[in-house]
């Protein structure tokens, strides 16, 4: 059951804390109040840097990577491999590569992964730029980073076969991944392993 509070101010502000993902309630409260007892310039702050991040933050228009201008910083950087291309789920699996700090390529964000039960069919996903990237020409190797999941397996096989006629070297990411496993939550040594020891995607399935 929902807390009812005399306050319609903290009322509000508990409903709209509790709109993020893993927060409850009872977790928003505490957050509210806690809010309460800091000085007013702290929420001023906070409520500021939510502003200009919704409002300054724009996304790659080469990657789809998060970026404050039009080209991303990894796009941008010409000491950067183009000839490589990492696909990844999220932005969030981009910044766990980049810790690793053992690939020197480009990205490629999809933006999720097909799941027909959500939903979710390739029209919805960044596949077709991805597929006019490597049709532009440069781009030797694709290296598909999905999470080791049903969905992705499906999706790492779609963007398979998308990319046949273009001949590109098409590479997956070795199982020191566990099945079932999704690419945030995975150590970053065991990432950069994995990575370093891809494995040729065809030599994976059964034409």
């Amino acid at each position: 059951m929902n807390q009812e509070f005399e306050s319609t101010l903290l009322e509000t502000a508990v409903t709209e804390i509790s709109r993020l993902p893993g927060i409850g309630r009872k977790t928003a409260l505490r957050l509210a109040l806690h809010l309460l007892r800091e000085d007013v310039s702290a929420s001023v702050s906070l409520g500021e840097s939510i502003i200009n991040l919704r409002k300054g933050i724009k996304y790659c228009r080469e990657c789809h990577n998060i970026s404050e201008t039009d080209l991303c910083p990894i796009c941008a950087n010409e000491r950067r491999d183009t000839s490589i291309v990492c696909v990844v789920e999220s932005v969030k699996d981009v910044i766990v590569f980049e810790n690793t700090r053992s690939f020197n390529g480009k990205y490629h964000v999809l933006g999720g992964v097909i799941s027909p039960i959500d939903g979710i069919g390739p029209d919805k996903l960044q596949i077709d730029s991805l597929i006019s990237r490597v049709a532009a020409g440069g781009i030797k190797e694709v290296i598909l980073a999905l999470s080791a999941t049903m969905e992705g397996d499906t999706t790492d096989y779609y963007i398979y076969r998308r990319l046949l006629p273009y001949g590109v070297k098409v590479t997956q990411l070795a199982r020191g991944v566990s099945v079932g496993n999704e690419i945030e939550y995975t150590d970053e040594i065991t990432l950069g392993r994995s990575l370093q020891n891809r494995t040729l995607f065809s030599d994976t399935i059964m034409n």
